[in-house]
């Protein structure tokens, strides 16, 4: 899984899907720690998109005249 390439959108709804695996309870531990270390990635990738978004519209607003 490309997570460098993964829209925002995707990132939440793959999210979803780990936590929602996890939160069933029915995992060994491993399967549970390799759902986790997806799911740090995967929040790693929503902060990101979401940073980048917050900077272009900082960029946006200080670019129009007051």
């Amino acid at each position: 899984m490309e997570f460098e390439t993964m829209t925002f959108e995707k990132a939440v709804a793959e999210l979803e899907k780990v936590v929602a695996k996890l939160e069933k309870g029915n995992l060994s531990l491993e399967q549970s720690l390799t759902l986790y270390e997806k799911g740090t990635k995967l929040s790693a990738v929503c902060h990101q998109r979401l940073e980048t978004a917050k900077l272009k519209l900082e960029e946006i607003s200080s670019d129009q005249p007051e």
